[in-house]
């Protein structure tokens, strides 16, 4: 977490927009494929999953690599966040296997964001012990982040295929794989997240906003958004299960469901 003393608006505002599009997605998602109606095609258009829905997963992880320069310990930060990933995959496969739902996760942005977190621990603690200057740092930061993004494509292009579930994070095609309700790579978005700290370390180097007081006037409008980004974990594990509780109440009382 982000200390209250070096808390920039403008990052939960933006994380708390990203996370909304992603509800509203799932929402959507939930009622043309869980529910069955006949409505948000676009969830099948090939320009939605190009270029839309990367474009929020972008804001969300790159804005996390960012905030995580403003955290005392990324350590720990990293070890809880594995740990609430590792709960969430096996309440959705308790839920998947004797509920017959299908919402198994292995590994999602809450494991992408745990395992790159503690990638930057590692960097951090090898630069202070090293006692490499930031800019180099940030330099090797940049250039390795370039290279995931670049990897991403990459696996995306070529035949890599295998039937040991241990490389369903990179992004290699899994033969026999489960059907899983929620995943996000390592590749590319590890290498986003990298250069987020780099926008972190360099842009918001004395941790406090960039925002002139003036645009602080904005704040009663962006203020839902800037709450959503504080709270975004619990958020983000409770509105699923929110959405699709209310929705199968709604359509059981509709006589939809037998």
């Amino acid at each position: 977490m982000v200390s209250k003393k070096s808390r920039a608006p403008e990052l939960d505002f933006l994380r708390g927009f990203a996370l909304f599009m992603m509800i509203l997605m799932h929402f959507a998602y939930d009622l043309r494929y869980e529910f069955k109606l006949p409505v948000f095609a676009f969830l099948e258009a090939n320009w939605f999953w190009a270029f839309v829905h990367p474009f929020f997963i972008v804001i969300f992880v790159g804005v996390s690599g960012v905030c995580s320069t403003f955290s005392r310990n990324n350590f720990l930060r990293g070890l809880k966040l594995l740990g609430v990933a590792a709960a969430l995959t096996l309440g959705t496969y308790l839920v998947s296997r004797y509920l017959k739902i299908n919402c198994l996760i292995i590994f999602n942005v809450l494991a992408l964001l745990a395992v790159s977190i503690l990638v930057y621990a590692v960097i951090q603690l090898i630069e202070k012990s090293a006692k490499i200057r930031p800019a180099v740092t940030n330099v090797i930061l940049g250039l390795t982040g370039t290279y995931c993004t670049a990897i991403g494509s990459t696996i995306r292009e070529m035949d890599y295929s295998t039937k040991n579930l241990i490389f369903l994070p990179v992004g290699f095609a899994i033969k026999n794989s489960p059907a899983v309700a929620d995943h996000l790579n390592l590749f590319p978005w590890l290498g986003v997240f990298l250069i987020g700290c780099v926008i972190g370390r360099v842009c918001y180097s004395n941790k406090s906003s960039l925002l002139p007081e003036s645009l602080k006037k904005l704040h009663l409008v962006a203020a839902p958004f800037e709450f959503m980004g504080k709270h975004s974990l619990i958020i983000y594990l409770v509105h699923q299960p929110l959405v699709y509780g209310i929705l199968y109440v709604i359509f059981l009382a509709l006589g939809k469901i037998g």
